[in-house]
């Protein structure tokens, strides 16, 4: 189905064009003075300079030849040159009409070259909690993978957990420290490894801040740890175990509390399963004359002679021969092209490291890893600052857990469900749980990726104002005006959305119809914030026409069965856009 605008823009660059003016002066958008017209075209303004007349006549002239077409209600020339469009109400209500038949998309058409398309977002380390330092990841990610699929591209989330590095051998040299007689570490032991781990997720996420203390003030404490995390990364059997028993430990937490994000990945690889392709892909930028020794260190020139920065040489092996961050996205991106061979890669991570994945592209595309066509792109997200304009902290000052600030809030919203109904406790809490999710992924989303924001949990809990609970409540209230008037009689046969009778009902039907075009420029901008502004705006729009129309009382019946179809597509409208969002609204609030 095409896009609202794009029918009205074909209608007026026909017009243009029937005039003897250039096609490409008929480009048509949303008013910017919607007291005065509701579309507007500028193109007589420019083309004026190109056929040497006054603004005006050109605007006349294609004012004129729009006047008998069934789009427009009103096509009015306005000088300089203006085009000033207003929809025709029964054209308007025809093309809801039509989005209503496709209840799956609403007209929504998917892309016409599906591509595959790889999002690295999350980012977690093992043996450690996620932290709210994780929450823009983890939320931008899944919603930008949501719209992906939603537009037709096979879209492959991968967590890209960080399981290798020194992290691992502190803990196997603290793990050694409290349990030296375990078989992991016995060099000759060639037998099988206990299947269970020998710690909790509770003992693991003690140890790693334990040793990683210790390593700052015992010099061979440290020293041990990276002799381990070298034999870890040359395959000694036990510490491979041992990162085995890790994983899974982790990983299970991991996904728990992913899950209570309604945050999910179709892949869980870690940096560990990039180790494999290392040896090659060095052996291969040596091989082709990209890597050189500096001081030691293998590293790839990746500076251009447009760069206004410096921009450093990639280190690929530090000069012990050690693996770095830099060397595991490489050969993450070698097994990803191997796998999956992506049209696109999208980095979703703290735009602070805009830098590093400078480098980090430059040199894959560099020393050949992609092909010429694949698409690697960076998308950095702002901080998440407290009321004091700095990182959120717990009021200890510490780095608050995401599982606490989550439950932080199911329990705020629990209690506002509450203070104001008598509710089953059950329900309550199930309640408390979707509109506390609402809360905290519209709260990020609702603001441009790229900027930090203040998270203001009174704020986004609150039921007035641009908040995910404000958006369940306009949703709840349609459920439950469809329910009552469902209970109360049935749709009248040849039923159907029908020219609106005021402008409160005109301006939703107008929001309505811009839905095909925001989920298509959300996901082809990367900017989830669109999405939630076009909600902000239809629910508004609703909530004004619903306060202005006595729905049930209506007493034509074919009146108020055109109500309750233009509602039941609205409410569908924002049940598609929460789930790209990936929340959902409850059935009563």
């Amino acid at each position: 189905m095409e896009k609202l605008i794009d029918l009205i823009s074909k209608e007026v660059t026909e017009a243009f064009v029937a005039g003897g003016y250039d096609g490409k002066y008929g480009q048509v958008t949303l008013s910017n003075r919607p007291d005065l017209c509701e579309y507007q075209c500028n193109g007589a303004l420019a083309a004026a300079k190109e056929y040497k007349c006054a603004p005006f006549q050109i605007s006349d002239q294609v004012a004129g030849r729009l006047q008998g077409a069934p789009m427009f209600a009103v096509a009015e020339s306005v000088k300089p040159g203006f085009l000033n469009l207003t929809l025709d109400p029964d054209y308007l209500a025809g093309y809801l009409r039509e989005m209503g038949q496709d209840e799956e998309r609403l007209g929504c058409v998917k892309c016409n070259s599906p591509k595959t398309i790889m999002i690295d977002y999350g980012g977690p380390n093992v043996a450690k909690p996620l932290h709210v330092g994780h929450l823009r990841s983890a939320i931008i990610g899944e919603s930008i993978k949501r719209l992906g699929k939603f537009m037709g591209h096979s879209v492959i989330g991968d967590v890209h957990l960080g399981d290798w590095g020194l992290q691992m051998g502190l803990i196997i040299i603290e793990l050694k420290e409290r349990k030296p007689d375990l078989l992991y570490f016995e060099e000759t032991y060639q037998g099988e490894y206990p299947k269970e781990p020998p710690f909790t997720i509770a003992e693991l996420e003690e140890i790693y801040p334990a040793a990683s203390a210790k390593s700052k003030e015992d010099e061979a404490y440290k020293e041990a740890a990276m002799q381990a995390t070298y034999e870890l990364q040359h395959g000694r059997r036990g510490y491979q175990a041992l990162l085995a028993h890790i994983l899974d430990v982790s990983v299970s937490d991991l996904k728990r509390n992913y899950e209570d994000l309604n945050v999910s990945f179709e892949l869980w690889k870690g940096e560990s399963d990039a180790q494999p392709y290392i040896p090659d892909m060095v052996e291969k930028m040596k091989a082709d004359g990209f890597a050189y020794l500096s001081e030691g260190a293998l590293v790839v020139d990746v500076k251009e002679d447009t760069d206004t920065k410096e921009v450093p040489p990639c280190m690929i092996l530090k000069s012990d021969g050690a693996s770095l961050y830099n060397t595991t996205d490489l050969a993450t991106i070698v097994w990803r092209m191997k796998d999956f061979a992506p049209d696109e890669i999208i980095y979703v991570v703290d735009k602070r490291q805009e830098l590093y994945f400078t480098q980090v592209f430059r040199c894959a595309r560099k020393t050949g890893l992609v092909k010429p066509e694949t698409k690697l792109k960076f998308l950095g997200f702002g901080t998440m600052n407290g009321k004091d304009g700095k990182p959120f902290k717990t009021r200890e000052g510490g780095v608050m857990r995401l599982e606490y600030l989550v439950s932080g809030i199911n329990d705020e919203m629990y209690k506002k469900i509450t203070d104001n109904h008598t509710v089953d406790e059950d329900e309550a809490r199930e309640t408390a749980k979707l509109v506390a999710l609402s809360a905290i992924k519209y709260g990020d989303l609702s603001n441009q990726a790229s900027k930090d924001y203040v998270f203001d949990i009174e704020r986004f809990t609150s039921f007035e104002g641009n908040t995910g609970p404000y958006i369940l409540y306009t949703v709840v209230r349609m459920k439950s005006i469809l329910k009552k008037y469902m209970a109360e009689r049935s749709m009248p046969g040849h039923a159907r959305i029908l020219p609106a009778r005021s402008a409160s009902e005109k301006a939703l039907m107008l929001e309505a119809g811009k839905f095909n075009g925001i989920l298509e420029n959300a996901f082809a901008e990367m900017a989830p914030h669109k999405v939630c502004a076009y909600m902000y705006g239809l629910a508004d729009a609703f909530n004004h026409f619903y306060h202005e129309t006595k729905i049930m009382a209506e007493p034509d019946e074919m009146q108020q069965a055109s109500y309750i179809k233009l509602l039941g597509l609205v409410k569908r409208i924002l049940e598609l856009c929460m789930d790209v969002l990936g929340f959902e609204a409850p059935e009563r609030m």
